[in-house]
């Protein structure tokens, strides 16, 4: 190696593909107007002199005459200047239009690479403007505000999910703490009502547990469903047979209009199920003496929604688009002093059975205090 250090020096085709796109387009545009300009006098080169010699004949200029020479010599010098300066004009206004168009475009990707570059990095509120070059340019910018968007609203949700979730597993981790420290100190024997105590913590845990296994399942339509088909008015008579006696013991009145009653194909287990979340959450958020209604009834000739409306604490706007996500609860801590706080995720598992059914899944209220409705809608099958 003769004691020597080879200086690396990269290649035309390594530079210009480390270059950036703006520069490149540039070049390509460059390459592309200068092989025109090349194309057009070689053209030009070949085509004209023998034209013009053509032409001379039939005037009758002999070509070896004094005559002749002189034409050529003006026309050969007026091809080279005319077409000369065209070209180099030409040239010069197609460099100038690709230079704009490429600095365009670069400015326009360099802001999305920025964009992108600060939505990895967590500013979910980065926004690309449009840059006005199209549709496609638009389109990706749309694109890119619309991925930061619900990253954000992701980001959010798992936020809230986590601080949620710590504080479903404190109160029962703390009891059962609190119980085994008495049971070591000797403050508390084991015996039945300790023994009630942790095992209600531990179930608790275990729901827990579940839920999030539940909803992670649901989400995935994993969850395996065996539709058959049933009537709307039997699904929701059975669901309020079930709900009917923890609606009597909190003195809330659980009332069922079914106007159609149609053939659907559900797995009625999950349905039922689902049913069963509306009506456990309507319940929570009823006060004594409140309404609670179920409905069943048509919505065009190949559709059908049910219903299920209270009268109780309401939804507030900002709320709405929320409600059905995980461990999302409106006004948890009024809940909890009322000792009717959920997991968060009934309404999130409740969405996901809808939609493996094939159906949509809605919320409505007009503001805090005037009730909620949610709205289940199902395609009817022809048996």
């Amino acid at each position: 190696m003769n004691g020597r250090t080879r200086e690396f020096r990269p290649s035309p085709r390594q530079v210009l593909t480390a270059s950036s796109f703006g520069t490149r387009m540039f070049v390509a545009l460059t390459v592309v107007v200068v092989g025109c300009a090349v194309s057009a006098w070689l053209v030009a080169s070949a085509l004209a002199p023998g034209i013009f010699h053509d032409h001379l004949g039939q005037a009758g200029i002999g070509h070896d005459s004094s005559q002749a020479a002189h034409v050529e010599e003006a026309f050969t010098w007026a091809i080279i200047l005319a077409w000369g300066l065209a070209i180099a004009i030409a040239v010069l206004l197609a460099l100038a239009v690709s230079w704009y168009i490429a600095r365009r475009v670069q400015r326009s990707v360099s802001a999305v690479t920025a964009s992108t570059a600060r939505i990895t990095g967590g500013r979910y509120d980065t926004r690309v403007a449009s840059p006005g070059l199209g549709r496609e340019f638009d389109e990706l910018a749309a694109g890119v505000n619309e991925l930061a968007r619900r990253l954000g609203d992701t980001e959010i949700t798992r936020r809230r999910m986590l601080a949620d979730l710590g504080h479903e597993m404190r109160t029962p981790l703390a009891t059962l703490d609190s119980y085994l420290e008495a049971l070591e100190d000797g403050v508390r024997s084991l015996d039945d009502p300790t023994v009630q105590v942790l095992r209600a913590a531990t179930h608790r845990l275990e729901r827990l547990a579940a839920d999030i296994v539940t909803v992670s399942r649901a989400e995935e339509r994993l969850t395996s469903l065996r539709p058959v088909p049933s009537a709307t008015g039997a699904l929701v008579a059975e669901a309020a047979r079930s709900a009917r006696e923890q609606f009597d013991d909190k003195g809330v009145e659980l009332r069922v209009h079914v106007d159609d009653s149609v053939p659907v194909m559900v797995d009625p287990d999950r349905l039922g199920q689902v049913l069963g979340n509306l009506l456990d959450n309507a319940l929570r958020h009823t006060p004594r003496g409140g309404t609670v209604t179920v409905t069943s009834a048509l919505a065009g000739h190949s559709r059908v929604e049910i219903g299920v409306a209270d009268t109780g604490d309401g939804i507030a706007p900002e709320h709405l688009s929320h409600v059905f996500d995980r461990f999302y609860r409106v006004d948890t801590a009024r809940d909890r002093r009322n000792g009717r706080s959920g997991s968060g995720i009934g309404l999130t598992i409740t969405r996901a059975l809808v939609d493996a059914h094939g159906g949509r899944i809605q919320v409505d209220s007009e503001g805090l205090g005037h009730g909620a409705r949610f709205t289940i809608d199902l395609p009817v099958v022809t048996l």
